[in-house]
């Protein structure tokens, strides 16, 4: 991987972890796009600049850490279900990574459901109350981001509007969750794959993550003010045109690390 490289792949992760259009997937594709192999450290590279990422949240919502230990109980059952099924699908989950066209058909699937999701979900009396049974449920709905190319801020903060919850806090909660999700998935990874972290790949990772910090900072605030006032339809049409190409490129027998 070439310096080039992680900062595409590094800017790419920062503008779309935290919008539903599936940061891993948009990676795989960029990988493919730059006509990079897929390898050891470029599998932990897509994984461990999440770190940058969602440290951007701990800086943007640091007064809301320091709040009561019902905040943290509340994002330790959310993100039980997600370790569990991580840890006994890990290896599948690992070679669904390596397929451009499940990620693709991923975008298509998910943005005709982003397309409704404000019409299904119209809370009217909604309220801003993460409670412990809707923060389990919500983890459930994360579950569903382990295949490549499902958002799991988008099925997250639809896990939250499914439990009543008003848009605002169910990205803010979506965010949140990121936190001890992306930190376990990072940490197994970076154990998982030590040996291709080395002298030489170890600086382009630090500036990966440097990169995904930045851009996600500025990513936040803008989706934030975008969601509340104008809901997921955008997204959901953007997803289904990035996947519906990708699926017509493979269905042409066109090479996608030619894109």
């Amino acid at each position: 991987m070439t310096w080039f490289q992680a900062l595409i792949i590094a800017i790419v992760e920062g503008i779309t972890e935290f919008l539903p259009v599936s940061s891993t997937g948009h990676m795989i594709i960029t990988e493919a796009v730059l006509g990079m192999k897929p390898d050891d450290f470029s599998k932990a590279f897509i994984i461990n600049i999440q770190f940058g990422a969602i440290l951007s949240v701990v800086v943007l919502y640091w007064k809301r850490f320091f709040q009561t230990l019902k905040f943290y109980y509340k994002l330790f059952i959310a993100f039980i279900p997600a370790a569990v099924i991580g840890l006994l699908a890990g290896d599948y989950i690992d070679m669904l990574l390596e397929n451009v066209i499940v990620v693709a058909a991923s975008l298509f699937l998910g943005g005709i459901v982003l397309l409704f999701v404000d019409k299904w979900f119209n809370n009217a009396q909604a309220d801003n109350e993460v409670t412990y049974p809707k923060a389990f449920k919500i983890g459930l709905f994360q579950c569903i981001a382990m295949i490549p190319g499902v958002s799991r801020s988008a099925a997250t903060i639809i896990g939250g509007m499914a439990q009543k919850l008003d848009r605002k806090t169910a990205a803010e909660f979506s965010f949140f969750l990121a936190v001890p999700t992306m930190f376990a998935a990072s940490a197994y990874k970076l154990l998982s794959n030590y040996k291709a972290i080395t002298t030489d790949t170890l600086p382009i990772l630090i500036f990966g993550n440097i990169v995904a910090f930045i851009v996600a900072l500025i990513a936040i605030r803008t989706f934030i003010t975008y969601l509340t006032k104008h809901g997921f339809r955008i997204f959901g049409w953007y997803r289904i045109i990035v996947g519906l190409t990708i699926l017509i490129l493979a269905a042409l027998g066109i090479d996608l690390q030619i894109i």
